[in-house]
């Protein structure tokens, strides 16, 4: 706040705050969406070793389980794309299938085991 004495009176400059109002709505649901952009970026998850992808890979096909893939293919940002959820429904001698989507083995960067939650568990 800036105090302003102009002909004997005081006047408190609002700063900033006095043109808050002079956005569009256009451009305030512009800046949201770019912010929310930012936030739900994916972030690059720790590069896995070809062992560690397999062990995981086995006990997940074996055990019916949920699991994310994040994959080393980027947006042309630069930007990690959003993981891959899903259960193994097959593989070939080049990947395998998650949810009728093909993941070849060389494209894996990391993969991790999600649990389900139980649906009397859902608000945990």
């Amino acid at each position: 706040m800036i105090i302003i004495k102009n002909y004997g009176k005081e006047y408190v400059d609002r700063g900033i705050i006095k043109w808050n109002g002079m956005y569009l709505s256009e451009h305030t649901e512009q800046m949201y969406n770019e912010q929310a952009a930012v936030k739900n970026r994916p972030t690059q998850k720790l590069q896995m070793t070809t062992e560690q992808i397999q062990l995981i890979l086995v006990d997940a096909f074996q055990g019916s389980l949920v699991i994310a893939i994040q994959k080393e293919e980027r947006n042309l940002d630069g930007d990690y794309l959003p993981d891959i959820f899903g259960h193994i429904i097959g593989f070939d001698e080049r990947g395998l299938f998650i949810d009728q989507q093909k993941v070849d083995f060389d494209e894996i960067r990391h993969v991790e085991i999600r649990s389900t939650p139980k649906w009397f568990n859902v608000d945990e």
